[in-house]
């Protein structure tokens, strides 16, 4: 009789969320960014509400950073709040923060990021879903933004994982991570709904993006 094994979590994970995965990629408001039709303005309107998101992120590990599950998933070489920073400076000026404001979906993912400091299995769920898609598919699109806006460093430094020099190296030890923590049968479900909701909140904030240019309803 054979065997099948069973997939690994980290396998059951990416499987699971690929559809929504690839739904967040192909938003309206995405397509239009890669194809170039969306003003400098627009642009900048993403990258500051990537800045509340992150921002979300970046504090809300402060207070697992000793926790036993998420503690070994956080690292500042992933941090992207500077890279965000000095992006928008580049782009609207020094002044921006006065101006910056998160829009309505925006203001719910990053409330639901903040919310995960009492659940350390659900912050590696927003973790994962951010982080490992900014090394990812993010590496590429940072590529196109470059060269649609003609920017090079300042202006798409988000993009740009400068202390990871081998991002597949960088994932697959991630990956592994996932795999080697002692999630209970039911955590990992959890976990994979919560990673599933984080690309459903993402997916939002590209529509309230639309939204807000004028691009009309989302296909």
């Amino acid at each position: 009789m054979t065997t099948v094994d069973r997939p690994s979590f980290s396998q059951r994970l990416r499987e699971r969320s690929w559809t929504l995965h690839q739904r967040a990629e192909g938003a309206g408001f995405m397509k239009a960014l890669m194809n170039g039709e969306i003003e400098r303005a627009g642009y900048a309107l993403m990258v500051s509400q990537h800045l509340f998101i992150y921002d979300a992120l970046e504090t809300t590990e402060c207070d697992l950073r000793d926790n036993e599950v998420a503690g070994p998933f956080i690292t500042e070489r992933l941090h992207r709040v500077p890279s965000l920073r000095a992006d928008l400076d580049a782009l609207l000026g020094t002044d921006w923060a006065e101006r910056a404001e998160p829009l309505p979906a925006t203001r719910t993912y990053a409330a639901r990021i903040r919310e995960m400091a009492a659940w350390p299995g659900g912050f590696v769920a927003h973790h994962y879903t951010r982080y490992l898609g900014d090394l990812s598919g993010g590496l590429a699109i940072g590529r196109v933004v470059a060269r649609v806006y003609g920017l090079d460093g300042p202006g798409v430094s988000f993009y740009r994982f400068d202390r990871i020099d081998k991002p597949k190296v960088f994932k697959d030890e991630y990956r592994h991570r996932l795999d080697s923590t002692a999630w209970e049968p039911d955590e990992q479900e959890r976990i994979i709904d919560e990673v599933l909701n984080a690309y459903r909140l993402n997916t939002e904030v590209f529509a309230d993006l639309a939204r807000e240019l004028g691009m009309g309803a989302p296909r």
